[in-house]
């Protein structure tokens, strides 16, 4: 090996480079929103069903959305979330029910 090698300064100045860091995906929030005509039951119903929360916790997230208006029942990556709501609408049609299910970026 030569006094010119300058290889084991290479390898050195490479593990020392640090790796981008790549962004998370975005997260976005579920939200159930309030109406005069979902019967609460039914809202209790959706919440243990498709967001797998407990009935207590379900009674006070429902309990939220019909005082406040709104209430988030969970925060997932985008496919998830969009699949969440998509499945709250299409049951809530199915029973006729004019209940919303929307998302929105953390």
């Amino acid at each position: 090996m030569s006094d010119n090698d300058s290889r084991p300064e290479d390898e050195a100045d490479v593990l020392l480079q640090t790796k981008p860091k790549t962004k998370r995906p975005p997260m976005y929030k579920v939200m159930l929103l309030n109406d005069d005509y979902t019967p609460m039951e039914f809202v209790i119903t959706i919440l243990e069903r498709f967001f797998q929360i407990g009935h207590s916790q379900a009674t006070e997230i429902m309990l939220t959305v019909h005082k406040k208006g709104l209430a988030v029942v969970g925060v997932f990556h985008h496919e998830i979330a969009e699949t969440k709501v998509t499945q709250v609408m299409t049951f809530a049609r199915k029973h006729q029910h004019p209940l919303q299910c929307v998302m929105e970026k953390e």
